[in-house]
């Protein structure tokens, strides 16, 4: 049984009804203190790491079609859920990339966990790409899937019947998960505070990318522009564009077998062990 392969779900009418499938069993589970919050994480499998790194006010569950196309495909995933989301914690400092970086490196500390790759999505992806900035001793690869890396690259915000039920499903699971779960419009609103005023790095900042970089952008994509991810492909050194067709900023949602093709690639080249 591989939930990775169920049906699409273009209109992400299953996603608001049901979630994502639930998470397999995991090897290790638990909170690490950090900077005032408490981070929760876990980890599945063995072989060579990979880290999930969800978007804004999602959570490590939104990953359940990804988790398992990664352990057939041989390798550990640790799943996380950024400060203030999913069952981490956050103290009353607003919410940063940078900050939520340093949390992925405590949890990899925690863990022992040298090195791995990191699939971002959104927002993960900005904390992902930051990782690969300030840290790329410990970051393998970067996906980078449906995010900006400053102001110019997101188009103006249009609501549609999928967003709505995305929103709707996040609703949902942070009153289920969270440790403070009547603060969902807070919550809401401390996020997009950042998302207004970050990330803001520039062509001479994504030059300095020294680890190997795929931009992923969906056809589709309701919050970023696809020239805006045609800028991040050519200003770092050595990145790769992959258009997704036919999806969304949801594509790990709408059609898993079309994101885990190209995330599975993805961490085949920059893990050791990998095709050149």
């Amino acid at each position: 049984m591989a939930a990775f392969q169920e049906p699409d779900d273009d209109s992400l009418e299953r996603f608001k009804a049901h979630g994502a499938p639930p998470l397999p069993a995991s090897n290790e589970s638990g909170w690490v203190e950090h900077e005032g919050a408490r981070i929760w994480y876990a980890s599945h499998g063995n072989g060579t790491a990979v880290i999930l790194l969800h978007g804004g006010l999602g959570h490590s569950g939104n990953w359940g079609y990804q988790v398992p196309a990664l352990l057939t495909a041989g390798h550990r995933v640790v799943i996380i859920d950024s400060r203030g989301h999913g069952r981490s914690t956050r103290d009353a400092r607003p919410y940063k990339y940078e900050l939520m970086a340093s949390d992925v490196l405590a949890v990899m500390d925690a863990l022992a966990l040298e090195r791995a790759a990191i699939v971002g999505w959104s927002d993960g992806a900005c904390v992902a790409m930051v990782l690969g900035m300030v840290a790329p001793q410990r970051v393998a690869g970067v996906f980078f899937f449906g995010c900006n890396m400053d102001p110019s690259g997101t188009k103006e915000f249009v609501a549609t019947p999928v967003i709505d039920r995305c929103f709707s499903r996040h609703r949902q699971d942070y009153a289920r998960l969270s440790a403070t779960p009547d603060e969902f419009d807070a919550f809401v609103a401390a996020v997009s505070d950042m998302m207004k005023t970050e990330p803001n790095y520039f062509a001479d900042d994504l030059a300095r990318i020294s680890v190997p970089v795929v931009i992923a952008q969906s056809e589709h994509d309701e919050f970023i522009k696809r020239e805006h991810a045609e800028y991040l492909a050519d200003a770092i050194p050595g990145a790769e564009l992959n258009v997704l067709p036919g999806v969304s900023h949801f594509a790990p949602l709408q059609r898993p077998a079309l994101f885990n093709k190209a995330m599975i690639a993805f961490a085949e080249r920059v893990l050791p062990g990998g095709p050149s």
